[in-house]
């Protein structure tokens, strides 16, 4: 098996709980699990997925395409955001299947710390859906969701509902790390993306690092700040998630508010009328200078 991608298949009567791990690309090994997997119910564990490219994404939905023509029933659970982010992008990611439970990324803005919860699909409800309360465990606020509501819970407007859900939670329970609800929540729901042994830096959604202000002495009257190489009137962002506010300290110029005049700097035009009125204050002040020390000079002649 590859150091990559990791896999492991156990049984319990019809049902099948499948773990992955690690990376699914080019070089992942989905084909060599079919036949470990008889027809009835697959129970799919995706927590543990740090990224997918577009070639484990094809060879994904090859993969369940299989399970499907032999009778096998898939069940996505604990989808971690890079599985979300699939889900949401490519049409027939899940294939015939459904999604029971997934993680949703926070961020707390105080204690700079990421978490993901883990939230069971059926708790969403209707839409719009927007993502549940999560403290954080350093500081106990309420953490910042960490991606946009709209985009990250799409797939829940068609998601199918799932059938025989205690005896999915049953298989996870005996099978798995526990597919309880309630089991989950006395385990500790919110887990620490630090914590997840094989949850890296590189698949997650991170939260973008904004290029720190520097001044410019050859900038426009426009411009007078640049964000490094960006255009003042373009944030920086990433796909699929929301502008911040954050790191705490950073402002962000407001839609009719250029970045010179939010912090008071003079362009080239005003620096250059600067100088000549002062030289001009200079001339006054010492031809008035000359005249006093003149009217001076002029009582002493004339009193001697």
């Amino acid at each position: 098996m590859s150091q990559k991608f990791q896999a492991s298949v156990q049984h319990r009567g019809d049902m099948s709980y499948v773990k992955l791990g690690g990376v699914i690309d080019e070089d992942n090994e989905l084909s060599d699990l079919v036949d470990k997997i008889p027809n009835g119910t697959a129970v799919i564990d995706l927590g543990e997925i740090e990224r997918i490219n577009s070639c484990g994404v094809r060879d994904w939905v090859n993969w369940l395409s299989k399970l499907e023509n032999n009778g096998t029933r898939s069940v996505l659970v604990e989808c971690s955001p890079a599985i979300v982010a699939q889900i949401n992008l490519v049409n027939n990611f899940t294939g015939g299947g459904v999604v029971k439970s997934f993680y949703v990324p926070y961020f707390c803005p105080e204690c700079d710390e990421e978490k993901v919860l883990l939230v069971e699909a059926s708790d969403m409800g209707p839409p719009p859906h927007e993502p549940p309360t999560c403290r954080c465990d350093e500081c106990d606020l309420v953490m910042d969701f960490d991606d946009m509501p709209d985009s990250y819970f799409a797939f829940l407007s068609n998601q199918k509902k799932l059938a025989e859900p205690d005896k999915i939670n049953g298989a996870m329970r005996d099978l798995g790390r526990g597919g309880d609800p309630a089991a989950a929540t006395s385990k500790g729901k919110v887990r620490s993306r630090a914590s997840q042994p094989n949850l890296s830096s590189g698949s997650r959604p991170s939260v973008p690092s904004l290029p720190s202000i520097q001044r410019t002495s050859t900038a426009p009257a426009s411009g007078a700040y640049s964000l490094h190489n960006k255009s003042p009137s373009k944030p920086p962002s990433r796909p699929g998630m929301a502008p911040s506010s954050r790191p705490p300290g950073v402002m962000q110029s407001g839609a009719n508010r250029s970045p010179a005049s939010s912090f008071g700097t003079f362009s080239p035009h005003m620096a250059s009328r600067t100088p000549s009125k002062s030289n001009a204050l200079v001339f006054v002040l010492i031809a008035i200078l000359l005249a006093a020390i003149g009217v001076l000079a002029y009582l002493v002649l004339t009193k001697n």
